[in-house]
């Protein structure tokens, strides 16, 4: 059975993307979570991982004995394993497109990465409301990715028609515009609920509720509630 090795669902937005297209598309997988350290400085979380694969970082995928790093190739991987699933858009058209913003998403928006990191728990309106107006980049990634969820085929749909690599490529952005109340045109949010209505989305979500794992250098806005 495969196995993919994740870290803390609340931040972890690599992790994030082949766990969703691994549950929603419904293939067998053991989930091994490897937490953050509390500390940046305390190095068990990059022990660990290095015991595991020699890049350290977290999605890896293993598949007997073959190990597959990076989150973008483990989607390629799980597509070319389970070609009757559709992983990517059966559609020429709406492939392309996929890979395309997939790729987009995977290289870019470092603004949106740095200044707005994933915290599924958190609710940060007003330092989202102070970001946006401090931060031309942060407005101008954002603009970009409401383009592209505004061409999507089917408005009351997903970005390329069923749910593809394409959408859990784009979850971890859904839950940084929730988590900081960003603003967004009637589209994009129309879009944003039905991610959070997918069974695999509230599946991650409801899971990074419970975890108790609270991680001091990915909490640049909160002060932990002791």
């Amino acid at each position: 059975m495969l196995t993919l090795y994740i870290a803390n669902k609340n931040y972890s937005s690599w992790s994030m993307r082949p766990w969703l297209v691994l549950k929603a598309f419904e293939i067998p997988f053991q989930e091994h979570v490897i937490y953050f350290d509390r500390e940046r400085s305390i190095g068990l979380f990059q022990q660990k991982l290095t015991a595991i694969s020699n890049n350290a970082k977290v999605p890896i995928l293993c598949d007997q004995g073959l190990k597959i790093w990076d989150s973008l190739a483990i989607c390629e991987y799980l597509a070319e394993q389970y070609p009757e699933q559709a992983l990517w858009p059966k559609d020429k058209t709406q492939r392309a497109r996929a890979r395309s913003i997939s790729a987009e998403m995977h290289s870019g928006f470092a603004s949106l990465r740095t200044l707005c990191g994933m915290n599924i728990r958190a609710q940060l309106a007003d330092v989202g409301q102070r970001l946006w107006a401090e931060h031309a980049a942060l407005r101008q990634d954002v603009a970009r990715i409401e383009q592209i969820w505004a061409e999507r085929p089917d408005p009351a749909g997903f970005l390329c028609g069923a749910f593809s690599i394409a959408d859990a490529f784009y979850a971890p952005v859904v839950m940084r515009f929730q988590s900081y109340a960003l603003p967004l045109s009637e589209s994009s949010q129309r879009y944003m609920q039905s991610m959070l209505q997918h069974p695999a989305v509230q599946a991650w979500i409801e899971a990074a509720m419970l975890e108790g794992h609270w991680v001091n250098y990915l909490e640049a806005y909160q002060v932990e509630k002791v």
